[in-house]
């Protein structure tokens, strides 16, 4: 088993949507309108070329990806911090913490590390049962919510990163 962290290329784009959509699915079914979740080839290609999109690998396949909006790219998140959204976990996979692992690594190795940035946000979407529970046992706080116009309320969080003592 090999696994490999790294930035999605405009070659990813068709492997990632096909990924996306079966990730999203759930969320097309609460009626919950994330871009990601009703994506195509078009949107993932801007989305790869417009944001930092990692993937993680194993074995050549991909099976999560994440993308952190800077605040100074297109659509910077609420608050001056890298912003994580379009988050997606293949659920062929199952449930073999992927999502955790990859989250903990752009946190602490891109975000924290790299970027030297204090901090990190999120959204989601306040009628989703279980997404605002499961960021809050990793640490983000409700830090704010916004009604943008998409059928939901978006609840912002907010994660302090600490930088590691040397």
């Amino acid at each position: 088993m090999t696994r490999t962290f790294r930035l999605a290329t405009a070659d990813d784009a068709e492997e990632l949507l096909a990924l996306t959509l079966r990730a999203y699915a759930p969320i097309r079914e609460l009626g919950i309108h994330f871009a990601a979740a009703t994506a195509d080839l078009a949107l993932v290609q801007k989305n790869i070329h417009n944001h930092a999109c990692y993937v993680l690998e194993e074995d050549g396949q991909i099976q999560a990806t994440v993308s952190l909006r800077m605040p100074w790219g297109p659509q910077p998140g609420p608050f001056g911090l890298p912003h994580i959204w379009w988050f997606a976990v293949d659920p062929v996979i199952g449930k073999k913490g992927v999502g955790s692992v990859l989250l903990t690594w752009v946190e602490e190795v891109i975000v924290r590390d790299t970027l030297k940035a204090p901090a990190v946000s999120l959204g989601t979407a306040d009628e989703h049962p279980w997404l605002s529970a499961m960021y809050e046992r990793r640490g983000y706080v409700r830090a704010g919510e916004a009604n943008l116009g998409r059928g939901h309320t978006t609840i912002y969080f907010r994660k302090e990163l600490q930088a590691p003592l040397s």
